[in-house]
Protein backbone atom coordinates (compact mmCIF):
# COMPACT_ATOMS: atom_id res chain seq x y z
CA UNK A 1 0.00 0.00 0.00
CA UNK A 2 2.45 2.69 0.65
CA UNK A 3 4.71 1.68 -2.66
CA UNK A 4 1.46 2.48 -4.47
CA UNK A 5 0.77 5.52 -2.50
CA UNK A 6 4.40 6.71 -3.21
CA UNK A 7 3.98 6.40 -7.32
CA UNK A 8 0.14 8.12 -6.72
CA UNK A 9 2.22 11.10 -5.68
CA UNK A 10 5.07 10.95 -8.06
CA UNK A 11 2.19 10.83 -10.91
CA UNK A 12 0.39 13.52 -9.50
CA UNK A 13 4.10 15.49 -8.90
CA UNK A 14 4.29 14.93 -12.55
CA UNK A 15 1.44 16.23 -13.64
CA UNK A 16 1.07 19.45 -11.86
CA UNK A 17 4.63 20.30 -12.48
CA UNK A 18 5.14 19.01 -16.36
CA UNK A 19 5.39 21.59 -18.77
CA UNK A 20 1.82 22.56 -19.89
CA UNK A 21 1.36 22.33 -23.74
CA UNK A 22 -0.34 25.25 -25.21
CA UNK A 23 -3.61 25.04 -26.66
CA UNK A 24 -2.80 26.83 -29.99
CA UNK A 25 0.00 26.96 -32.04
CA UNK A 26 0.25 30.33 -33.20
CA UNK A 27 2.15 31.42 -36.94
CA UNK A 28 3.07 35.40 -36.32
CA UNK A 29 4.69 37.15 -33.67
CA UNK A 30 2.46 40.08 -32.39
CA UNK A 31 3.93 43.27 -32.76
CA UNK A 32 4.10 43.53 -28.90
CA UNK A 33 6.01 40.49 -28.57
CA UNK A 34 8.60 41.46 -30.90
CA UNK A 35 9.30 45.07 -29.50
CA UNK A 36 10.89 42.88 -25.96
CA UNK A 37 13.90 43.72 -25.34
CA UNK A 38 17.13 41.30 -24.83
CA UNK A 39 20.34 42.03 -23.81
CA UNK A 40 23.40 40.75 -26.12
CA UNK A 41 26.84 39.35 -24.81
CA UNK A 42 28.33 42.85 -25.35
CA UNK A 43 25.80 44.24 -23.06
CA UNK A 44 24.02 46.06 -26.01
CA UNK A 45 19.77 45.89 -25.62
CA UNK A 46 18.06 45.15 -29.02
CA UNK A 47 14.56 43.51 -30.00
CA UNK A 48 13.60 40.74 -30.64
CA UNK A 49 12.52 41.53 -34.02
CA UNK A 50 15.93 42.73 -34.91
CA UNK A 51 17.36 39.51 -34.08
CA UNK A 52 15.07 37.39 -36.44
CA UNK A 53 15.35 40.22 -38.70
CA UNK A 54 19.22 39.05 -38.60
CA UNK A 55 18.27 35.65 -39.77
CA UNK A 56 15.45 37.13 -42.90
CA UNK A 57 16.02 34.47 -45.86
CA UNK A 58 16.83 31.45 -43.26
CA UNK A 59 15.62 29.00 -40.89
CA UNK A 60 16.02 29.76 -37.64
CA UNK A 61 16.10 27.64 -34.70
CA UNK A 62 15.28 29.79 -30.55
CA UNK A 63 16.21 27.86 -27.95
CA UNK A 64 15.05 29.19 -24.41
CA UNK A 65 17.55 27.38 -22.28
CA UNK A 66 19.05 28.51 -18.70
CA UNK A 67 22.40 27.36 -17.47
CA UNK A 68 20.19 26.16 -13.99
CA UNK A 69 18.26 24.16 -16.07
CA UNK A 70 19.43 20.12 -16.60
CA UNK A 71 17.05 19.26 -19.34
CA UNK A 72 18.37 22.02 -21.46
CA UNK A 73 21.80 20.94 -20.29
CA UNK A 74 21.21 17.80 -21.48
CA UNK A 75 19.77 19.03 -24.91
CA UNK A 76 22.67 20.75 -25.73
CA UNK A 77 24.46 17.95 -27.60
CA UNK A 78 21.62 16.90 -29.17
CA UNK A 79 21.68 20.51 -30.22
CA UNK A 80 24.89 20.43 -31.46
CA UNK A 81 24.10 17.47 -33.66
CA UNK A 82 21.43 19.35 -35.37
CA UNK A 83 23.74 22.20 -35.96
CA UNK A 84 27.03 19.97 -38.11
CA UNK A 85 23.75 18.16 -39.77
CA UNK A 86 21.94 21.13 -40.89
CA UNK A 87 24.62 23.84 -41.41
CA UNK A 88 21.86 26.00 -43.20
CA UNK A 89 20.04 26.54 -40.79
CA UNK A 90 21.11 29.28 -37.68
CA UNK A 91 20.88 29.12 -34.19
CA UNK A 92 20.02 31.70 -31.27
CA UNK A 93 19.86 31.09 -27.73
CA UNK A 94 17.83 33.39 -25.53
CA UNK A 95 18.75 32.39 -21.73
CA UNK A 96 16.08 32.77 -18.55
CA UNK A 97 19.06 32.67 -16.10
CA UNK A 98 18.58 34.91 -13.27
CA UNK A 99 22.12 37.35 -13.57
CA UNK A 100 23.81 38.26 -16.30
CA UNK A 101 26.76 36.91 -14.32
CA UNK A 102 25.32 33.10 -14.11
CA UNK A 103 24.25 33.48 -17.55
CA UNK A 104 27.68 34.17 -18.60
CA UNK A 105 29.23 31.89 -16.74
CA UNK A 106 26.91 29.12 -18.38
CA UNK A 107 27.68 30.10 -21.24
CA UNK A 108 31.24 29.34 -20.95
CA UNK A 109 31.06 26.41 -18.88
CA UNK A 110 28.65 24.76 -21.61
CA UNK A 111 30.55 25.92 -24.45
CA UNK A 112 27.94 28.05 -26.36
CA UNK A 113 29.92 31.27 -25.46
CA UNK A 114 30.96 31.31 -29.61
CA UNK A 115 26.95 31.06 -29.84
CA UNK A 116 24.87 34.00 -31.06
CA UNK A 117 23.29 34.39 -27.40
CA UNK A 118 20.91 36.83 -25.60
CA UNK A 119 19.51 37.17 -22.16
CA UNK A 120 16.16 38.39 -21.06
CA UNK A 121 17.56 40.65 -18.17
CA UNK A 122 13.91 41.24 -17.49
CA UNK A 123 13.57 38.06 -16.44
CA UNK A 124 10.72 34.97 -17.14
CA UNK A 125 7.97 37.53 -17.51
CA UNK A 126 7.93 39.63 -20.45
CA UNK A 127 6.10 40.33 -23.44
CA UNK A 128 7.71 38.17 -25.46
CA UNK A 129 7.79 34.80 -23.37
CA UNK A 130 4.27 35.93 -22.32
CA UNK A 131 3.10 36.00 -25.84
CA UNK A 132 4.48 32.28 -26.98
CA UNK A 133 3.06 31.17 -23.12
CA UNK A 134 6.72 30.12 -22.23
CA UNK A 135 6.34 28.31 -18.67
CA UNK A 136 9.30 25.36 -19.33
CA UNK A 137 12.68 25.16 -20.79
CA UNK A 138 13.95 24.19 -22.70
CA UNK A 139 11.38 25.15 -25.94
CA UNK A 140 12.49 25.00 -29.07
CA UNK A 141 11.04 27.54 -31.70
CA UNK A 142 11.37 27.58 -35.29
CA UNK A 143 11.23 30.43 -37.65
CA UNK A 144 10.64 30.11 -41.44
CA UNK A 145 12.68 32.45 -43.96
CA UNK A 146 9.78 34.91 -43.96
CA UNK A 147 10.13 35.42 -39.82
CA UNK A 148 6.87 33.50 -39.29
CA UNK A 149 6.34 30.95 -36.43
CA UNK A 150 6.86 27.36 -38.24
CA UNK A 151 7.10 25.45 -35.91
CA UNK A 152 5.51 26.91 -32.37
CA UNK A 153 6.70 24.32 -29.60
CA UNK A 154 8.82 21.75 -29.05
CA UNK A 155 10.78 20.47 -25.85
CA UNK A 156 13.87 18.74 -27.19
CA UNK A 157 16.08 19.35 -30.17
CA UNK A 158 14.94 15.32 -31.39
CA UNK A 159 11.26 16.30 -31.54
CA UNK A 160 9.81 14.42 -34.48
CA UNK A 161 7.57 17.17 -35.74
CA UNK A 162 10.15 20.16 -35.15
CA UNK A 163 12.84 17.80 -37.30
CA UNK A 164 9.57 17.56 -39.94
CA UNK A 165 9.36 21.29 -40.13
CA UNK A 166 13.21 21.55 -40.68
CA UNK A 167 12.69 19.42 -43.22
CA UNK A 168 9.78 21.10 -45.15
CA UNK A 169 11.43 24.33 -44.79
CA UNK A 170 14.44 23.29 -46.11
CA UNK A 171 12.86 21.61 -49.03
CA UNK A 172 11.22 25.05 -50.17
CA UNK A 173 15.05 26.59 -50.24
CA UNK A 174 15.99 24.14 -52.91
Amino acid sequence: MKKILQIFVLLMATCVFAQKIPKTSKTEFSKESLAQKITSLNGKKITVADVIKKHEGKILIIDFWASWCQDCILALPETKKLKENNPEIEFVYFSLDRSHAQWEKGLTKYGIDAEENYWFDEGWKNSFNDFIELNWVPRFIVVDQNGKIANYYAVSPADSEMRETIEKLKSKTN
